[in-house]
């Protein structure tokens, strides 16, 4: 398991490897919040959001979920670990940029990944 500064510190170290014209735009930033966030159609408590794309009036930003994050890849070794970490920020920021190209492939890969798990779980 990995303390919140930890997975700060390698969240930063990721984001500044990653080119800075992904960032375009993104306003308010990254945030790495403490929580862990079920996802609203969770059957059987078991799926987590990782992170989130947000616009809004403040402006553009991600949060990430320290608790959603350690709940689902904190048992995996620190080169692993930050490998997930690479791509929740990777996924998070493809929205961002998708968002500003006027296109969201990538929300709709979500919604029949969400349908997917949804009918292993015998809800549809």
């Amino acid at each position: 398991m990995y303390t919140y500064e930890e997975c700060g510190q390698m969240f930063d170290e990721i984001a500044d490897s990653m080119p800075y014209e992904l960032y375009r735009e993104l306003s308010g930033g990254l945030r790495l919040d403490i929580r862990t966030k079920l996802h609203p159609k969770a059957v059987a408590g078991d799926l987590y959001i990782l992170g989130e794309y947000h616009r809004n009036n403040i402006g553009k930003y991600i949060v990430f979920y320290y608790g959603s994050i350690s709940r689902v890849y904190g048992h995996l070794p620190r080169e692993k670990f930050c490998e997930m970490l690479r791509r929740i920020l990777a996924h998070e920021l493809r929205h961002h940029n998708e968002y500003l190209a006027g296109c969201d492939d990538l929300t709709l890969y979500d919604n029949r990944q969400i349908n997917d798990y949804l009918i292993s779980k015998g809800v549809r």
